[in-house]
């Protein structure tokens, strides 16, 4: 008898086709204080990063210095990136006849995930159990919002399934002790996503979200 209780969505590059669009915004504006950043190579490497946490590697590595107001121009930069992006197909009706209690759990700000599920009229389907990386101390790949968001649900972490789309959200679901479908069904998904995903503790790979009952 399967032991899940309740499904925790990412939501860019999950619920909705943004994340290669984020991930581009983030590295353009990292690249006006780092010389000869490589947009594309930014992107193959740090797809699914904290932009500060990307911005410090880059710090130490290149010794690039950032404004003071870098978390501004990033979060400026991606809200632009992201307001067009589609939800990912079939998502409503697969959320929807999810009969399960479901949340969100992203390392988006939480106005700008409210803005993506609204704009994708997925909202309504998980308010009020929409939690980001603001509301804990430490971003994904740390369990903190993963477990948050089990505790929010009323649901013990190793009764939760987890659909994320890369290495470091499957870490943080992991290290929570849940349970992990890796997802490729993104524009941003590459050759080689899904061996990395299962290799990072996903417990399989899907395409598409209408067929997450396959591991419930």
């Amino acid at each position: 008898m399967s032991r899940t209780r309740a499904v925790i969505f990412d939501c860019d590059g999950v619920l909705v086709d943004s994340e290669h669009p984020a991930d581009r915004a983030v590295a353009q504006v990292l690249a006006a204080s780092c010389p000869g950043l490589d947009v594309a190579g930014y992107v193959a490497r740090f797809r699914g990063w904290n932009h500060r946490d990307s911005a410090a590697a880059l710090a130490a590595e290149r010794g690039a210095t950032f404004p003071e107001d870098l978390d501004a121009r990033v979060i400026a930069a991606v809200d632009a990136a992201v307001a067009h992006a589609a939800p990912m197909p079939g998502v409503r009706a697969a959320v929807a006849g999810l009969a399960l209690p479901r949340a969100v759990a992203s390392n988006s700000p939480l106005a700008r995930l409210r803005r993506s599920l609204a704009r994708a009229d997925l909202l309504d389907l998980f308010a009020p159990h929409v939690y980001a990386a603001e509301m804990v101390a430490r971003p994904k790949p740390a369990p903190d919002l993963y477990r948050h968001a089990a505790r929010a649900l009323g649901v013990a972490p190793d009764d939760c399934l987890v659909v994320e789309d890369n290495l470091r959200g499957v870490r943080a679901a992991c290290a929570a002790g849940m349970r992990v479908v890796g997802f490729l069904g993104g524009a941003h998904a590459r050759p080689g996503d899904e061996a990395a995903l299962l290799d990072a503790g996903a417990c399989g790979v899907c395409r598409r979200l209408d067929t997450l009952s396959l591991w419930l």
